[in-house]
């Protein structure tokens, strides 16, 4: 009994089912199910299947219930009108009948019948109730049309009734049908002007609009929904192009002024031959084509690169190029629409162009870490390269960097950009050349600089201390001046110059008016530009001056006292007379310079030979300036110069003066300013109550005297008078050709040519009145001198 009982405790350890039993009874119920699933699927699958067939088979026998339908409502339409006509024929034979035999009772009135009159009301009365008829008929089938949006066959109905109304004027009976029939008009006006609204509607849809509201009587309605609509469409036509802007940036322009402008073309040829040659209508053409206009340039700034890119400056030529082209063809058509375009894009080519010339600013002023290699043409590379062994690498690449930004942009222009524009491209070109000439001038030093002071000064890329560094700084801004920018504004001036040439020969052409009318002068511009060149040799030869002149403590070399008696050693007047010291050091200076002007500006004689004198004329300029360390002790101290004083001052003039016309550069500058100090010195000299008469030898003495100096110091101390001629090949400077005088006038520097030497020499003025008139006439040039950079 215990043992029953305990397993009656635990029955669920006999009842344990085994895994494997359990895996196969719900394995085999799973794999039924998905069977099951399966057939199930397949059965929708067929059901699927038949369903599309019969979808398929019914919608193909609905596309040919509705061709059918369609064509049977043609056919409708057709034997409507076909009914309509024999109507109106009908009824216009009764009409005619009536009429005729009314016409005949009333001029027969004994041969009619009252009978026969009788039965004429009678038809009369019919006639009128077959017209009513009739008409309530054609308003009905305008109704169908216009529910039918058949509006070429509403047109077409309005049109015939209009006319039989003007051949037949309805009578009083019938008249309450025109309310009826106006109120269709008005209908069918209305849905024209629903269908232009539609942004799917065609070109030969539009235009059938058109016509059938020409047909209403409503031509302005008809001119302006026709505009409308083509704006629209431009519209859409634009939005779909300005996404793919971005692929071609520098040419977009041209594209979209190609979408713009030929609609304007196409639309102008529909409306004249819709409208004909309406003076309003044209107008109102033109009006609509001038916001066309203003939406091209819209969207030519919202597309454009950035504007301080080039590519910016090459995207605004091409869409003047090509909008001024377009402009061109337009005027054929009657429209002229170029006015109004420059108008509009001269803002957005000048800030463009604004924009530009800063990066070319920025690029060739800043050198901290650009190190970008410029592709430039050997042709316009090799001349600035003949100054890189002289000078600081940054000088050279500074030059090479300003001419390259100035052929990038140049080569960005097209030409009527060049023609409309190219004024305000050469001012800009001035102004960046002048401030480059800036940049180079704080390379120089200044006279007697101190290295305390240096260090205050501006920074500065780099710096020109030797003789060689600054003559190599002036040789690469006149290569630049004279050389590379003429090359690389050929392209401006040959455009410039064919227009003018046009002009001249009476061609009559819109796009070169503004040309005309603001013309550029290639002289005037080539003086504008001398001027900056000019600024930089002037202080060149200024700091130049002063250091020879002045010692670093600030003590002049060359003032009054060397002339005046007992105050200076300078005065050893002999039988061989010499010049003073001061002059001597200067001779000595040149000649050093001329030297290394040789090996730097190798090739470059003319630049040379305007260098040194302007540097010979700085030095007389600035003694007859000197009022105070000069004039003042002068003329203050007159009691102490003696007629040997007077001597040794004329004879440094003359020698100055022969020194400019033995190295090849005479300059009447230095003879008339050198003139003048003679001649104030002499009056100096007799207020003291002296007679410069007698003291004074012929001014041929001092010709011979100042020559036979040069030769003495050119051999070194020996006797000038063992030397028969000078030898100019000791001056290393030669004479250039002739070849080169246009040039010289370029460079405003007045030196004299060859066959003015002799003649016009200082030993020509033979008394102080001849030397006043010279003084006279450089008073004016005395204060250029004094401030140099004005």
């Amino acid at each position: 009994m215990s043992s029953s009982e305990e397993e009656d405790d635990f029955p669920c350890i006999e009842s344990v089912t085994p895994q494997s039993k359990i895996d196969t009874i719900y394995q085999s119920k799973t794999e039924k199910g998905i069977r099951k699933l399966c057939f199930e699927l397949l059965d929708l699958k067929d059901a699927v299947e038949n369903l599309c067939g019969n979808t398929r088979t019914k919608y193909l026998a609905f596309l040919r219930l509705s061709e059918e339908v369609v064509e049977t409502e043609h056919e409708m339409s057709e034997l409507r009108k076909n009914i309509s006509a024999q109507g109106i024929l009908v009824q216009e034979l009764r009409s005619g009948v009536s009429h005729e035999l009314g016409e005949w009772s009333r001029a027969n009135p004994d041969l009619a019948n009252p009978e026969q009159l009788k039965k004429d009301n009678e038809i009369d009365i019919l006639s009128s109730n077959k017209t009513e008829d009739e008409m309530k008929l054609r308003l009905e089938n305008i109704d169908i049309l216009l529910a039918e949006h058949k509006v070429e066959e509403a047109i077409n109905a309005i049109e015939a009734i209009e006319a039989e109304e003007r051949k037949h004027p309805l009578s009083n009976e019938v008249s309450s049908f025109k309310s009826a029939f106006l109120k269709q008009k008005t209908l069918l006006e209305n849905q024209l002007v629903e269908m232009t609204e539609q942004t799917l509607i065609t070109a030969a849809e539009l235009k059938t609009v058109v016509h059938g509201l020409v047909k209403l009587g409503k031509g302005p309605l008809a001119h302006q929904l026709f505009l409308k609509a083509k704006g629209a469409r431009l519209v859409k036509n634009i939005d779909v192009f300005l996404p793919s802007c971005s692929c071609y940036p520098e040419t977009f322009s041209a594209a979209l002024s190609n979408l713009i402008f030929s609609t304007i073309s196409s639309t102008t040829k529909e409306m004249s031959s819709m409208f004909g040659d309406d003076l309003v209508y044209h107008n109102k053409v033109v009006q609509w084509a001038e916001w066309q206009i203003e939406l091209f340039v819209r969207l030519v700034k919202e597309n454009a690169p950035s504007s301080e890119t080039v590519s910016a400056l090459r995207a605004a030529s091409v869409c003047v190029q090509a909008s001024l082209n377009h402009c061109s063809a337009l005027e054929s058509q009657g429209l002229k629409l170029s006015k109004v375009l420059l108008v509009l894009l001269q803002p957005y080519v000048e800030a463009v162009l604004e924009l530009n010339f800063r990066r070319a600013r920025k690029l060739v002023f800043d050198f901290s870490g650009n190190d970008e290699i410029l592709p430039l043409s050997p042709r316009l590379a090799s001349p600035l390269s003949t100054f890189a062994i002289s000078s600081d690498g940054l000088l050279v690449d500074s030059g090479t960097r300003f001419i390259f930004m100035v052929k990038d942009i140049v080569d960005q222009l097209t030409r009527l950009v060049i023609l409309h524009f190219g004024g305000n491209v050469l001012g800009r070109i001035l102004q960046l050349f002048d401030q480059y000439m800036d940049e180079l001038i704080k390379a120089l030093p200044e006279p007697s600089e101190d290295d305390s002071l240096v260090e205050l000064k501006e920074a500065v890329p780099f710096r020109a201390e030797t003789d060689s560094q600054q003559l190599a700084l002036l040789g690469t801004a006149f290569t630049i001046a004279e050389e590379l920018l003429p090359m690389v504004m050929s392209k401006i001036w040959s455009v410039l110059n064919e227009s003018k040439e046009a002009a001249e020969n009476g061609v009559n052409n819109d796009n070169i008016a503004p040309l005309v009318n603001n013309m550029i002068d290639y002289k005037d511009w080539r003086k504008q530009l001398q001027h900056p060149l000019d600024k930089l040799r002037d202080h060149f030869c200024r700091q130049y001056v002063l250091n020879f002149i002045y010692s670093r403590d600030g003590n002049t070399r060359l003032d009054a006292h060397i002339y005046l008696s007992g105050e200076s050693d300078d005065l050893n007047w002999n039988s061989d007379p010499l010049p003073s010291l001061p002059f001597q050091a200067l001779f000595g200076k040149l000649q050093q310079l001329a030297t290394v002007a040789g090996d730097v500006l190798l090739g470059k004689e003319k630049i040379q030979k305007v260098l040194l004198a302007r540097l010979t004329e700085t030095v007389v300029m600035w003694l007859m300036s000197n009022e105070e360390d000069f004039w003042g002790i002068l003329e203050n101290q007159v009691s102490k110069l003696h007629p040997q004083g007077l001597q040794q001052l004329i004879l440094d003039m003359h020698f100055t003066v022969e020194i400019a016309r033995f190295a090849g550069y005479p300059s009447r500058n230095v003879q008339q300013v050198a003139s003048s100090i003679i001649a104030r010195a002499i009056r100096t000299f007799s207020s003291g109550g002296l007679n410069q008469q007698s003291v004074l030898p012929e001014d041929e003495w001092f010709v011979e005297t100042a020559k036979a100096a040069i030769n003495k110091l050119l051999m070194g101390g020996e006797d000038g008078s063992e030397i028969s001629e000078i030898d100019e090949d000791h001056i290393i400077l030669h004479d250039d050709d002739d070849d080169d005088d246009d040039d010289d006038v370029e460079l405003h520097d007045e030196v004299i040519s060859d066959s003015d030497r002799s003649p016009s020499s200082l030993s020509t003025i033979t008394s102080s009145e001849s030397f006043a008139s010279a003084e006279s006439q450089m008073l004016d040039s005395l204060s250029d001198f004094s401030d140099p950079d004005a």
